[in-house]
């Protein structure tokens, strides 16, 4: 049987994913959430806020490593700044 091999940066990607779903969660439990229309063209809630930025910081990191000679971690700078963004005002 084949094992799949974790290497340090995979398992720090999937605990902070991990982190991030717990937390909201907790939030949601603490504060539960009322949809609202930011600058998105949709009501939206925390959660869907949130797979949407987690989904356009996969698809801005696709972009940077396969069309720009951009470092990777301009990719990851440019995506927790819109994460925070689409979060507070989206």
């Amino acid at each position: 049987m084949e094992w799949m091999v974790w290497t340090v940066p995979t398992a720090i990607f999937f605990a902070v994913i991990a982190a991030m779903l717990l937390g909201m969660t907790a939030w949601e439990l603490v504060s539960p959430t009322v949809e609202r229309r930011g600058f998105l063209p949709i009501a939206t809630t925390r959660g869907d806020r949130l797979f949407i930025g987690l989904l356009s910081a996969a698809y801005i990191h696709l972009v940077t490593v396969g069309f720009t000679e951009l470092s990777i971690w301009f990719a990851l700078g440019i995506s927790l700044l819109w994460l925070l963004v689409l979060m507070r005002w989206g």
